[in-house]
């Protein structure tokens, strides 16, 4: 670029002062100075672009990369976990299973041999409901007898003064 130092600038301010006159000078500096202003933006704004561009196509390289070594990992593990497959069908092609007795050489659980079946722990709440004595539940607060809501409040009513 031009390279403008202060002798250079106030030569061209003495020109613009003499050609456009010194009342149109501060809307012309004015003017000269916003369409500079928007020459800047707009060269920051190509410059950020490229700079963008470079980074996305840096990026893309280095997911390209990524994605092979992704790939290079799975097919090592399918790879792997297909000879683990094929191991362990040849080695129990020879074993035999019975689903009833335990393989040779292990011993049963007496556990999972004698569970006792599931029972419903509220098979019989009626009887054990009736089984709990009279004075427990007296002691207690349990209701023994219904009892509708207007009795209750008669019941539990302060005795009235008469006159």
């Amino acid at each position: 670029m031009m390279d403008l130092g202060i002798d250079k600038m106030a030569l061209i301010g003495v020109v613009a002062l003499i050609v456009i006159g010194p009342e149109k000078l501060p809307r012309v500096a004015r003017t000269v100075g916003t369409l500079l202003g928007k020459a800047q933006r707009y060269v920051s704004d190509v410059k950020a672009e490229v700079n963008r561009s470079i980074e996305l196509e840096e990026l893309q390289k280095m997911k390209e990369t990524m994605e092979t070594a992704a790939r290079d990992v799975e097919s090592s593990v399918q790879r792997g976990t297909s000879d683990l497959h094929k191991n362990l069908t040849e080695a129990t092609q020879d074993f035999y299973f019975n689903p009833d007795e335990p393989p040779p050489g292990v011993i049963a659980c007496r556990d999972e041999i004698d569970a006792p079946a599931y029972k419903n722990p509220n098979k019989k709440w009626r009887a054990k409901r009736t089984a709990v004595p009279g004075w427990y539940k007296a002691r207690t607060g349990t209701r023994t007898r219904a009892q509708s809501g207007a009795a209750r409040v008669a019941r539990f009513r302060p005795p009235t003064r008469l006159g």
